[in-house]
């Protein structure tokens, strides 16, 4: 008999804040992975300020079953947040949830297609 295909799941990771509204933008794309690969358990986490933090997250995939991983830290720079803090939370995660295969994808401002998007975005605000 092969086995299962695997459950697979992404977080939406950023920083978190004070402020309400900040994390609209990340439900947003979080919704748009779901749209795109219904098959996807696809959650938020932040690091701080913000609920729920990546252990929660975390842990609410691994008792859905989730077996794979991504965590999609939203960075547009990789300062200590992603270089040290991440690294550190999934350690964490691996030892908490042996059986999730944990995997930290590069932060989203280290793709040339987002910097790209961003020029787009600010030359066609400036010459319509």
């Amino acid at each position: 008999m092969v086995g299962a295909a695997p459950m697979r799941g992404v977080i939406v990771f950023a920083h978190g804040s004070r402020e309400a509204l900040w994390r609209a933008p990340m439900d947003a794309v979080a919704t748009r992975i779901a749209e795109r690969a219904p098959a996807l358990v696809v959650r938020c986490a932040f690091l701080e300020l913000t609920q729920p933090d990546l252990p929660s997250a975390a842990a609410e995939m691994a008792a859905l079953g989730v077996t794979e991983a991504a965590i999609l830290p939203m960075f547009l720079g990789v300062g200590r947040h992603a270089r040290e803090d991440l690294p550190a939370l999934l350690a964490g995660l691996r030892a908490a949830h042996p059986n999730v295969a944990w995997r930290q994808l590069p932060a989203v401002g280290e793709d040339p297609r987002l910097l790209d998007l961003l020029a787009d975005i600010a030359l066609n605000s400036i010459d319509p």
